[in-house]
Order: structure tokens, then sequence, then C-alpha cells
């Protein structure tokens, strides 16, 4: 953050940072265990197909945090995994596996080979997603295959500690040995009966008990026979691999708190003996038309669709700030239109008017847009007041766009880009990219308006709007835009 005022310009202080922890249930003062390094793990994909627009949310938010806790002068050691295989349909150990099932949709050979070839080609897909939307990439990404012998360690670990047990089917992890399972979320495992949600399992101590080695066909040789961990297995030992046994910051999507994320603390603590996580975060769900998300009903949107309907990684961006992270949001077209709209009306703001003449950040403006990101990361609150700003005539031009952008560096909202990028975010088209039979069409219209000859004008317009092109006069020229 120093890097945006000059010497000159007095910090305003820095409120602390408070975030919603879903294990305690309130909002807490953020303290990592070693200060200033942040040991950080997010639930990454299941690369057998594209992420849909719900799975993206919690990468946004992910960012989001990742950039608030920079702001504050922290630096984040991020994970975040790419499951390649074990993860099967149903998340209580019933189902196919996912990484199979996406062999068979595409025709593939069920094979270790297949499906890494299958893998590579949806990992591209996730990082050149999340490039569309400004997520920075994490100091690690995690592919579960590459680290089969930590996650194998684990399990050996947790049998010679005496927390599993073997059945037909594959290694089970006893939660009757972890009392404290199922404090995240406050979950009563007293309540959970067998096959209440998936096929009874006979052989299960507990209904709730989870798998740490799937035996099956496809996988790898261990001690147990061929198989894979389970999927619960990866995200701990991986996060242990690349972060340490005792991590400051957890997230995921409110749907892995009730069997991901209490395993991978049962599991954990069990294996180490040591608090695996200081902070757990959640990001609510994304439904469209007020009905769930998902590829297995069909109605998934990915980022290429999105891109096919007009909308940019920066327009989506938007549009998920304008709602707290813990905060369910629903959507529409037409709310995607209303965020394009919004976004548009700043970067043209920003890149029309003032992009060449940034001074300094207001530091009153600054103060807010501090408490508001360090109060558990209240975008909704920090786009209005980017707003605020462009309304108050207390500020120069260049003070303006120079605290827009200074807020820009959490909120990464395309603000920031050099010019002749942000112009042409906003459509506006520079005179060299005009096509000549345009250019004299304008030549001609600006005739035309000289002479206030109006019709003749508007008919010039009109053919300019024909080729592709929309025209505005603005108190510093006509400006260019394509349609």
């Amino acid at each position: 953050m120093l890097s945006l005022f000059k010497k000159s310009t007095p910090l305003p202080p820095a409120p602390p940072l408070r975030l919603y922890s879903t294990e305690t249930r309130e909002i807490a003062f953020f303290v990592p265990r070693q200060a200033p390094i942040v040991t950080m793990y997010t639930c990454g994909p299941t690369v057998y197909d594209y992420a849909h627009i719900g799975n993206l949310r919690s990468y946004v938010f992910a960012d989001i945090l990742k950039k608030t806790l920079e702001y504050n002068g922290f630096e984040v050691h991020h994970t975040i995994n790419l499951t390649d295989f074990g993860h099967l349909t149903d998340d209580a150990d019933t189902g196919e596996d996912k990484m199979m099932k996406g062999l068979k949709r595409e025709g593939k050979p069920v094979t270790l080979a297949a499906m890494r070839e299958l893998s590579d080609i949806y990992i591209d897909a996730f990082k050149a997603d999340i490039k569309k939307l400004r997520i920075k990439e994490p100091t690690t990404f995690s592919r579960a295959s590459d680290y089969l012998r930590e996650q194998i360690d684990l399990v050996k670990t947790l049998e010679e500690k005496g927390y599993t047990y073997e059945t037909s089917d594959g290694v089970y992890f006893d939660i009757a040995k972890f009392p404290a399972y199922g404090r995240l979320g406050n979950i009563d495992i007293t309540k959970l009966k067998a096959g209440a949600r998936v096929e009874e399992n006979t052989e299960k101590h507990h209904p709730a008990d989870f798998a740490v080695w799937k035996k099956g066909e496809l996988g790898w040789d261990s001690r147990w026979g061929k198989g894979f961990p389970g999927w619960h297995v990866e995200c701990s030992a991986m996060a242990m691999a690349t972060l340490g046994k005792e991590i400051d910051i957890h997230t995921g999507g409110i749907d892995h708190i009730h069997t991901h994320h209490n395993a991978e603390i049962a599991q954990s603590e069990c294996a180490t003996g040591k608090q695996y996580v200081r902070y757990w975060l959640h990001n609510e769900f994304i439904t469209i038309d007020h009905g769930k998300i998902g590829k297995s009903l069909g109605n998934a949107i990915n980022m290429k669709q999105l891109a096919d309907a007009g909308f940019s990684g920066d327009d989506y961006r938007y549009f998920l700030l304008g709602a707290h992270y813990r905060s369910p949001l629903n959507f529409t077209f037409e709310a995607m239109k209303a965020a394009k709209q919004a976004l548009f009306r700043l970067k043209r703001y920003v890149y029309e008017d003032y992009q060449n003449k940034p001074t300094t950040p207001h530091p009153d403006y600054l103060k807010r847009f501090h408490e508001y990101i360090n109060h558990d990361l209240d975008t909704p609150q920090a786009l209005a007041l980017l707003f605020e700003i462009t309304k108050d005539d207390r500020l120069t031009p260049g003070e303006k766009c120079a605290t827009m952008q200074a807020m820009d560096v959490v909120l990464d909202i395309g603000l920031r880009d050099k010019l002749d990028a942000g112009l042409a975010s906003i459509g506006v088209v520079s005179a060299s990219d005009i096509p000549k039979a345009v250019e004299e069409l304008m030549k001609a219209r600006d005739d035309a308006r000289q002479d206030k000859n109006w019709t003749e004008s508007d008919r010039l317009r009109a053919l300019i709007n024909e080729a592709g092109y929309t025209v505005e006069d603005t108190p510093h020229g006509t400006k260019v835009s394509k349609l």
C-alpha cells in the first residue's frame, strides 16, 4: 500500500482486520501464527470438466481475502489444490469417481494415463478462467496425483495411531475416536443415521465414518490393496505438505463444511496433535433464477458462455463483489447487465477523463475503504464508496482517480489498467484503429455539426452505427466506441 502514496502524504491509521470464523460463528480479530506470514489453503476444483460460475465464486472470494491481507501488510503463502482423482460423486464415499465420469463422457479409456491427460485440459481451462477474473495465482497449485506419497503416509500415520479400520471396500476413519468431530458447523453426529443420505454401508462403524483409502481396479498399489486415497485425505496432506501442520486460514464453499472440512479437521489433528486451522472462512452459494446450480442439473454456466453472452471477467467479478461473500447471490442475465453497466460507468470515469492525471489518494476515503474491507471483506460498501467518490465535488479529478485506483489494488475490477487497455475495455477505439471509411463518416459528421446541419449529422451517425461503431460528443471531443 505504501507505493500508492507520495512520501509527504500521511497514511491513515489502519483499522484492525476482522473476519467471520465458521467455527466460532462470530467476527473476530485476525491474528496469524507468525506475522507477517499468513498461510492460506483454498479448496480447488475437481478437474474433470469446466468450472461453472458458482464454483468460481469461491476463488474470487479467496482472491479478495488474499489481496486484503496483502493490503494490510501480510505476506500470503497460498495453496490451491487441483483434484485429479478420488473425488466421488457423493461426498459420503459413494458413487463414481468424477474423473472416471469425465473419461467416459469424452470416450477415453479408464486408465491413469488418460486421467492425467484429461485433467491437463481442465487445469489449463481453470487457470485461464481465473486469469480472466484477475485472480492472483497461488504460491502453489498442488495437484493431487503429485502428492500421492504424502497422502499414503498420512493414512499410515492414522492407522498406526489407531484411528482407522479396514473394510472390504477401503480404509475408514473412526469418528468415535475424535469426540470433537462435527465442531465445524455445529454438526450433531448423534442425529446422523445409516442410509439417511446414501446407500447404507453395513461395514461402517458409524454413518459419518469417512474413507481415507478406497479400494478399486484403478489406482495405485498400497498395503491395503490397489486403490486411491480418499478425497478428504488429499486436501489435508497437500495443505500440510505445502504450508505446514498448522494453517492460518482455510477457505471454501459452504457445501464443504458438513463433510469435507470436518473430515479434514479430524484426520489432520489426530495425525499431528495440533490445531489444523485457526480461521475457517466459507462463501455462500450462487443460484440461477433462485434455483440450485450444477453440472448434473444442466444449468451450469461457464466463463466461455458468459463471454459469448457479452460479459467479461471484470463484469462477473464486479457482479460477485456487489454481494457480501457470506450472502446467497442469485444470478440472472438482467443482474449481469446491471453490473456491466455500473462497472462501465466507473471505468469510463477513470479512463476517459482522469487516467492521465491522477495525483494523490484522498486519505479520508482510503480510511473508510480500509474500514469496510477490514470488516469481514465488505465489498458492497466498498463499491458504493467508489460511486460516492465520483460525485464528491470537494475532490479534484486527480484525487478521485488516484483514490479509486488505490482501492482497486484490492477490488481489482480493472481501474488500474494502462490507458489503451482501459479504453478498449469500455469499447473506446483509438484513432489508429478506426477504419478509414468510418473515419471519413466522422469527419463529414463533424463538418455537418459545425454547420449546424443536424439532419445530416443524424444521418451520418446512423451510417456510423451501421458500420458497427457509435459516437458520442463530450467536452473532450468525439469518442468512438465499438457497438
